[in-house]
């Protein structure tokens, strides 16, 4: 290993937190003792399950069709078809998330599923129990944990021998809590062995569940109700899992629930009141961070879910230490972000994309983040971190925060100011710290438009070339320069102070798995740059 890299290494490293650190280190030192000493799990424990009440939850997008003698299986936009009593719990054709999506049995609760259908998956499953890898890993066994208990209540199945194997998985992963990562997977965990704490009443698995869950939901649903990873895909799918945990405590008797009720139903209130801040006029999210369609539950069937738990979705809340600011008039909608990229010791969904901002116009998308369209570590995940890929400035080919492997982040920038009106906000970030400049954005937002200022200053002189990138939606009529500006069917856009102007494609990503091409302006500066975009009415 080179020094760039080490230094790249120590520069990632000294954010973890002690206990990330400790828990990796005793993982992996156990991982070799029981390969020596032969250990392995019991995959049969006994049990006992009490009959759980659950009203009505989401459905899961739609991942499995039956036909015949053959099961289609379609996670992230890839199709794969097995033979019925044949499945490969293990198959790696299309990467680890999908072998995962695979071992989460979301699929049990997509609307058309019959009983005797899961069931009989559910059985394949525990016969090769003994197989499986990725799938006994503590994530999948989480998410799959509460996907079997709420297939297993919705229609009221009482099996010892699937409760056996199902038990048994819950005390895996009660021994494998992923503190050695924190952030979602942590909380999913705690989720889960709260789900199988209450299906086995085991006193053991619910103080592990609340142990997790009052400290990490304290820790992770920022004042303003954010999850603090910054995704509004991963804040969606945290509300879901909450609110499905909300459901649970509030109709079962298994443990005293008044306290528990009650802070669930607080954070809940939190995140959902985030949530309708974020959420557009037409119902979409804006794509910061890792976030992709037809992952999450979207906003309205949250909203709704939430309703029926009796959450209320305070539709003013302000948005603050996420970072995120809003800001609207008649004829459009933008959001900017304005906030550090995200905890320091879990970055894993983190973008480099400081001052970045999305615009929709008559609640069409116009000006659009990249978004993502796959973890797996390649050319087209490290683009779709990069800060080329946002609507932000870079510095030469210098990024903002340095962004590596697929869930990594080495040196970061931070925010050092920020001022804000009414109806303008000013702030600066020191990303380019290293080559001694530092970037100022101020947004200004009236009726008909919104008006951009950078300026790249520091204690050197600027001898670098500066790029503010706009990152059109796909559905954008036309795209056009003529002198210092662009047109476009629904906003022209004026630049002062630019050196060239020219029109690039990019690849925009629709889901995981699923681009298209797509027009982005590259506009080069020196110093300072002001950029104007004008409605059109």
């Amino acid at each position: 290993m080179n020094i760039e890299k080490l230094q790249r290494l120590f520069a990632t490293l000294r954010y973890l937190k002690s206990i990330q650190i400790r828990y990796r280190l005793y993982y992996l030192l156990r991982k070799k003792l029981r390969k020596i000493t032969r250990f392995s799990y019991v995959l049969r424990k006994d049990s006992q399950s009490v009959r759980l009440v659950l009203a009505e939850s989401i459905p899961s997008y739609p991942s499995l069709d039956v036909e015949a003698e053959k099961l289609h299986f379609r996670f992230l936009n890839l199709p794969v078809t097995f033979k019925k009593g044949q499945i490969d719990w293990n198959y790696a054709g299309n990467g680890k998330l999908w072998t995962y999506n695979l071992n989460y049995f979301e699929f049990l609760m997509q609307e058309e599923m019959e009983a005797e259908i899961g069931e009989e998956l559910i059985y394949h499953y525990i016969r090769n129990l003994h197989q499986i890898k990725d799938g006994l890993e503590p994530f999948p066994i989480s998410l799959r944990g509460i996907n079997w208990i709420k297939f297993f209540t919705k229609f009221d199945i009482k099996n010892r021998k699937i409760d056996d194997a199902l038990y048994a998985q819950y005390y895996i992963l009660a021994d494998n809590l992923e503190y050695q990562l924190l952030g979602n997977h942590l909380l999913e965990n705690g989720f889960s062995l709260l789900f199988g704490a209450y299906y086995f009443k085991d006193e053991y698995l619910y103080r592990k569940a609340c142990d997790i869950l009052y400290t990490e939901l304290e820790e992770q649903i920022l004042s303003d109700g954010a999850h603090f990873e910054l995704s509004p895909m991963y804040h969606q799918l945290m509300l879901y899992r909450l609110l499905d945990c909300l459901n649970l405590v509030m109709h079962n008797d298994a443990f005293e629930r008044s306290k528990l009720e009650k802070y669930l139903r607080t954070k809940a209130e939190k995140m959902a009141g985030w949530l309708a801040m974020m959420t557009y006029e037409n119902g979409e999210v804006p794509h910061f961070n890792d976030t992709a369609d037809g992952i999450a539950p979207n906003s309205a069937e949250l909203f709704e879910y939430a309703e029926n738990l009796g959450v209320s979705c305070p539709q003013k809340r302000s948005l603050s230490e996420s970072g995120y600011r809003r800001f609207s008039s008649d004829t459009y909608l933008c959001f900017v972000d304005v906030g550090n990229i995200g905890p320091d010791y879990i970055p894993g969904h983190a973008h480099s994309d400081t001052f970045n901002f999305e615009l929709q116009v008559k609640n069409r998308p116009f000006i659009v983040d990249t978004g993502i369209s796959t973890y797996e570590d390649n050319e087209v995940r490290h683009f779709e971190r990069s800060t080329k890929a946002h609507n932000t400035v870079q510095i030469e080919d210098f990024e903002q925060s340095e962004i590596w492997s697929s869930f990594r982040v080495a040196q970061r920038a931070y925010i050092l100011s920020l001022q804000e009106e009414e109806r303008k906000i000013t702030a600066t970030h020191d990303g380019y710290r290293k080559l001694g400049l530092y970037h100022t954005r101020s947004f200004e937002f009236k009726k008909g438009g919104l008006r951009i200022i950078d300026r790249v200053a520091g204690n050197r002189q600027n001898r670098y070339r500066c790029y503010a990138y706009l990152h059109f939606h796909p559905s954008t009529e036309y795209v056009q320069i003529k002198d210092s500006q662009i047109f476009t069917n629904l906003a022209e856009i004026s630049f002062k102070g630019s050196k060239k102007i020219q029109i690039d494609d990019f690849i925009f990503a629709e889901g995981f798995n699923k681009t298209t091409k797509a027009k982005m302006a590259v506009v080069s500066f020196e110093k300072d740059l002001e950029t104007l975009i004008d409605i059109l009415l």
